[in-house]
């Protein structure tokens, strides 16, 4: 499945690009004046191989969880309890994304692919026929490969055979949301700790510094930070992952979470379907889902700037622009729901904005 999929992404359809630049030219307003939503309609028509792109209506959240043996190391003060119990208040409805995802009108699909501890009882935790694709109701995917990693401090987090399972799972969930209609998915996460190794992707993909790669997560206390740099340079010198080697790199400093995620790019990128990218979480996925397809990048939309150092430090190595900085760093989707309407808002200008000539406005 993953040779299968990353063979199938194209790169942008530069003469759909060309058509959506010109029709830009002949819209009623200055040319450039709507800054950064141009180029990013240019892309989508790219992507799409069609100018006007889609609209990117109905939108898909797709928030994968697991659990890391790093926690052991002491880098968070959250117990790993907490990421099962996330779970609940998301399939409750309880949670921050829950209430951005109603907002933006879109589904919410969770998937345990690597949880450590045991699912709190949720009357709409499987589901089972056809993906329906309901705003108003999360529906959880059980398609765990391992019960959380294992200590990337100590030794490799998967084996290579758990990491390209855990990538197939991100592409499965890609092609079940897109059959299910879905015309841009949005990615979003959770696990304890998830930060560390996300951090340790970004220094093996960009070859920064760990220092410059790692955050502080949810805010952890300064010697705290320093035993997360610590482990997160002592685990890149043990393992020394290469870029040319994404799945390598995966399975030596990666989770579970981040592969699939990897996988859901690629995925949708095969599918020419946008990936609107959440924070460091994503951006670190995003790097690997690069490195098995560079043309992947075409479909990716960098949604915000996490508060996290490393998520700079990727968007950079990716070079996309976030569409808002607000200081986020909370993960589970947020940051991507919150810049969702800004992807529809650039596409519905190539839908519904007259031209000079039908509107009858004189130009310039």
């Amino acid at each position: 499945m993953l040779e299968t999929t990353i063979a199938a992404i194209r790169p942008p359809d530069e003469s759909a690009m060309a058509s959506a630049r010109e029709l830009h030219g002949r819209l009623t307003k200055p040319a450039g004046s709507l800054g950064a939503l141009e180029e990013l309609s240019v892309r989508l028509a790219g992507l799409a191989g069609a100018c006007p792109p889609p609209l990117p209506e109905p939108a898909a959240v797709a928030i994968f969880a697991g659990d890391h043996g790093v926690h052991a190391q002491g880098v968070t003060p959250w117990p790993q309890e907490v990421t099962g119990q996330m779970i609940g208040n998301f399939l409750a409805g309880g949670a921050v994304v829950n209430a951005f995802a109603r907002q933006a009108g879109a589904s919410v699909t969770v998937v345990d692919v690597g949880v450590a501890t045991p699912l709190p009882a949720q009357p709409a935790a499987e589901t089972s026929g056809p993906v329906v694709l309901d705003p108003s109701t999360p529906r959880m995917v059980a398609a765990s490969v391992r019960r959380g990693t294992r200590d990337l401090a100590v030794t490799a987090a998967l084996t290579r055979d758990e990491a390209r399972a855990a990538v197939q799972t991100g592409i499965r969930i890609a092609d079940e949301l897109i059959e299910a209609g879905a015309a841009i998915l949005l990615t979003g996460d959770m696990g304890i700790g998830n930060t560390t190794p996300a951090a340790a992707l970004i220094a093996a993909f960009t070859g920064a510094d760990p220092l410059d790669a790692t955050g502080r997560g949810t805010g952890v206390d300064d010697p705290t930070y320093a035993r997360k740099v610590a482990v997160v340079r002592a685990a890149l010198a043990r393992h020394a992952p290469t870029p040319a080697d994404p799945l390598g790199v995966l399975a030596a400093v990666g989770g579970l979470e981040h592969a699939a995620l990897a996988g859901l790019i690629l995925g949708a990128a095969a599918r020419r379907t946008p990936v609107l990218l959440d924070g460091v979480i994503a951006v670190s996925a995003a790097l690997a889902a690069a490195a098995f397809a560079p043309d992947a990048v075409s479909a990716m939309v960098a949604g915000h700037r996490s508060a996290e150092p490393g998520a700079t430090v990727a968007l950079r190595h990716l070079g996309l622009d976030p569409l808002i900085d607000l200081g986020l760093r909370l993960g589970e989707g947020t940051g991507a729901l919150l810049a969702l309407p800004v992807v529809t808002g650039a596409v519905r200008v190539l839908h519904e904005v007259a031209t000079f000539d039908s509107a009858g406005v004189a130009e310039k």
